[in-house]
C-alpha cells in the first residue's frame, strides 16, 4: 500500500527563563511527539542537542534521560535564559489538524 502523505515536520523556537528549563523539557518530552529538542543560548548558539526517538514511553523517556536532565539544570544555573528549539514529528497521526 502506497501513503501518498509526506512525513512533516514542525518546529518552534521558546525562550525559556534557565531556572524553568529542566521541568519545561520534562513537560515536552511527556507530550510525547517531539523528535529533537535543541538548547541554544540566547544568541543562538547550540549547547546541546537531544535526539528523541518516537514511540518511547514517558516513563522510560525520562529514566533514559536522567543524566542530560542533570546537565541540563547544571547549565540552567548558568544561564538567565535559555532558547529552545523543539522539533515535533507533524506526519499526520500525532495531530489529526494536520492530516492533509
Amino acid at each position: 500500500m502506497n501513503d501518498n502523505r509526506l512525513s512533516r515536520r514542525i518546529s518552534e523556537r521558546v525562550t525559556v527563563a534557565g531556572s524553568e528549563l529542566v521541568d519545561y523539557v520534562k513537560e515536552i518530552i511527556a507530550e510525547g511527539n517531539v523528535r529533537r529538542l535543541i538548547i541554544r543560548k540566547p544568541g543562538g548558539a547550540p549547547l546541546m542537542e537531544i535526539p528523541l526517538t518516537a514511540g518511547v514511553a514517558v516513563g522510560g523517556a525520562l529514566t533514559l534521560l536522567a543524566p542530560v536532565l542533570a546537565a541540563l539544570g547544571a547549565m540552567a544555573a548558568l544561564l538567565a535564559k535559555v532558547e529552545v528549539d523543539i522539533v515535533r514529528s507533524g506526519d499526520g497521526e500525532d495531530d489529526p489538524d494536520l492530516l492533509p
